[in-house]
């Protein structure tokens, strides 16, 4: 019988790009998994930080590329979309590669403020600040407009939100606005419940902001759900929205920059097949021909990055401490962790990543289940995004397996250091980084989470 490297090899093609196994182990790009499991335990969350900047570097070539071939006058700017990963380690990464920000909440502006406090940005930097904002978030935002960020663009979800810059501002300011984009046809409603109806914009514009000397609207964003896909819907979103900029660029001579959010997709399957500089190029082609269309110049294009920036440099690693046959068809594999609690949208979306074993790539193969820690009966993964199940290695020593590219949204969501079902800890989280003479280095940013501070939290006096 085949081994498992053979079978995968068969089935998807392997090694790949990140991946390859060395004597039996496997190898991301070039870290030794089973020393790395050996060294720290698992469970185990890691973050290789090149990747991050590797990623947008990626995007920025990509859109300079299908600039320069479509002769598109207008400027590139790459925003990263914090609320993938607010984490220290993550900004400092990616603030290393020019970029700029966009917001979400409240407490984001506190961390802007801290990185401007420790040079990390300046205040020329654009800060895009979206979401349905509540009373602490528009008054973070009139600080720091106050204070000298005279980039920072607040894109109004509403228009009563503009009420609040008027009354308050002493300054200046640069606005956005978001439109409200239509839904997939299988979406439960019609139009998103964020941004403001595609068809009050203008009327919105000639009434309350035209006139006011206090306010420039410059920028339109929007974001469709599905994120950056070849399908019709996704560009008939486009073509609707870049209309509507032309038509309001034609009343409004202070509109410059159009956002098309965020979307373009990582890599979640072995199987996974996205042309991204197609999509690049028909993007910037697309809108140049409706601006010369309309005899609009091209706007300025933002984009918002998040899981793209982020979600490849993640891996989430456990050990099998048990193995149960359940019945004639169904064999699983006992982790020493929670699915369900450490990669929280496997359960909640359905969310598929890479999974492959660390070790016994020699060894026969088997179709398997794998089980979470908690009693819950949803705490397991059954199925990759290409193929429905899971095989593993057929062995009964010991295993190690990795779920890839899990570096988006997975830690705030699962929510660090707090209380998760069961009581389930969080896991250690080791940082690998890459020095200047190729070496890695291995910080431990958390340590697993303890008793006496799960205790602390529930209100136990320990």
């Amino acid at each position: 019988m085949q081994s498992y490297a053979e079978f995968l090899d068969l089935s998807v093609g392997f090694p790949q790009d990140g991946f390859e196994v060395v004597d039996d182990e496997l190898y991301f790009h070039d870290i030794n998994l089973m020393e790395l499991v050996e060294t720290f335990g698992t469970p185990l969350r890691f973050t290789y930080m090149p990747i991050i900047s590797k990623k947008i570097q990626q995007a920025k070539l990509m859109f300079q590329q299908a600039m320069l071939k479509h002769n598109y006058r207008g400027t590139y700017k790459y925003a990263y979309c914090t609320k993938s990963s607010h984490f220290k380690h993550v900004l400092e990464e990616a603030l290393k590669n020019d970029i700029h920000l966009e917001t979400s909440s409240a407490f984001d502006m506190p961390i802007i403020e801290h990185l401007e406090k420790k040079g990390m940005i300046t205040k020329d930097i654009f800060i895009l600040c979206n979401g349905f904002k509540k009373h602490m978030y528009m008054q973070y935002i009139v600080d720091l407009l106050h204070d000298g960020f005279h980039n920072l663009i607040p894109i109004l979800d509403n228009k009563e939100e503009f009420n609040f810059y008027n009354n308050e501002l002493e300054v200046t300011c640069k606005l956005g606005i978001r439109i409200a984009t239509e839904e997939k046809p299988d979406f439960p409603f019609y139009t998103s419940r964020l941004g403001i109806r595609y068809e009050d914009i203008i009327d919105f514009y000639n009434n309350r902001i035209k006139n006011n000397p206090n306010f420039k609207l410059v920028l339109l964003h929007f974001f469709v759900n599905s994120g950056i896909r070849d399908t019709p819907y996704y560009w008939n979103e486009l073509e609707k929205n870049v209309e509507l900029y032309c038509k309001l660029k034609k009343v409004n001579p202070d509109l410059q920059y159009l956002d098309i959010g965020g979307g373009l997709p990582f890599k979640d399957s072995l199987t996974f097949d996205y042309d991204y500089e197609y999509m690049t190029s028909e993007i910037i082609n697309r809108i140049k021909q409706i601006c010369t269309e309309n005899q609009v110049e091209e706007p300025d294009l933002i984009t918002e990055f998040g899981s793209y920036t982020v979600a490849e440099s993640g891996g989430t690693l456990f050990k099998v401490i048990g193995r149960k046959q359940q019945n004639d068809r169904e064999k699983w594999l006992m982790l020493d962790g929670s699915l369900m609690t450490t990669l929280p949208d496997i359960w909640a979306l359905g969310q598929r990543f890479i999974l492959l074993p660390l070790n016994n790539w020699d060894e026969t193969y088997e179709r398997v289940n794998i089980g979470g820690l908690t009693c819950d009966s949803l705490d397991y993964y059954n199925n990759d995004a290409h193929i429905n199940s899971i095989f593993m290695p057929k062995t009964r020593k010991l295993q190690y397996i990795g779920f890839f590219h899990t570096g988006a949204y997975q830690e705030t969501l699962s929510g660090t250091g707090g209380i998760h079902h069961c009581l389930m800890p969080t896991p250690r989280h080791v940082l690998i980084r890459k020095n200047r003479d190729e070496t890695l280095s291995y910080d431990i940013k958390d340590e697993e989470q303890n008793s006496k501070q799960v205790l602390k939290i529930l209100g136990y006096n320990v």
